[in-house]
């Protein structure tokens, strides 16, 4: 059976499926446990994100946490980062968009380049969120996501472990709550008393940027809050951090 080499170590695709297999909490562990320093969860601080924080906290290892910050979050979610940090002593680590590169996009398309078309919006996207997260890639060899298969129809078959290529490497990337519902983390969230966005108890089911993200309506689906104008055109509603978009710098 074939291996696969993940930082420096080697995994056949059995060793893989057991990884799969494991509770949310155990997935959690054996990553940080496996990886180290070169395994990481990465949040924008949803509600999923918070209860990986609180299993990482619980396992006993030492742990990396980082987020992508595109400068347009909510104050929600800036005080929630604080609040984390002080319950769990941890630093969670920021990166932020190419000053010089944002600059030049703003300058060329405006502050809200997002409302003209999908592809400006992507492109905005690409610049605030998947660039920098390519620079945290970098420093990982296990990436821990908050991906739920009830999130949307593009996620609904994400699962718990599999691995991606990046730049000529091969990593592990875990989603432990991939089979998770919301229900299923505000009941944790409750149990443990964890620390979460207090944008989800107004109407918000996923939370991003300012404006780019809202409350939804009774009936609505979860992610229709996001990118909101673009819901009669648009059921993927991706930023690109987690699929491949294409890139156009000469709109």
């Amino acid at each position: 059976m074939a291996e696969v080499v993940i930082g420096q170590r080697s995994f056949s695709q059995k060793d893989l499926g057991r990884l799969a297999e494991l509770p949310a909490e155990e997935l959690v562990a054996e990553v940080l446990r496996l990886f180290g320093k070169r395994a990481a969860i990465g949040t924008s601080l949803q509600l999923s994100g918070s209860v990986l924080i609180d299993m990482a906290h619980k396992s006993g290892n030492p742990f990396r946490v980082f987020t992508i910050d595109t400068l347009r979050f909510h104050q929600e979610t800036y005080s929630l980062i604080d609040t984390l940090e002080e319950r769990y002593g941890i630093s969670i680590e920021r990166y932020y968009p190419d000053p010089l590169r944002l600059e030049k996009m703003i300058r060329q398309h405006g502050e809200y380049l997002f409302f003209d078309s999908k592809e400006k919006q992507e492109y905005c996207c690409h610049i605030r969120k998947v660039e920098p997260h390519n620079k945290v890639l970098e420093t990982l060899d296990a990436w821990i996501t908050g991906l739920r298969q009830d999130q949307s129809q593009h996620r609904e078959k994400i699962p718990p472990v599999q691995t991606i290529s990046f730049r000529g490497r091969t990593l592990l990337k875990a989603s432990p709550l991939a089979k998770w519902n919301e229900e299923r983390l505000r009941e944790y969230i409750r149990r443990f008393e964890v620390p979460y966005n207090p944008l989800f108890d107004r109407g918000y089911h996923s939370i991003g940027c300012i404006i780019c993200s809202t409350p939804i309506r009774e009936g609505e689906h979860p992610r229709a809050g996001r990118w909101r104008w673009f819901n009669a055109v648009d059921d993927k509603k991706e930023c690109g951090i987690h699929i491949s978009l294409p890139r156009n710098e000469t709109l």
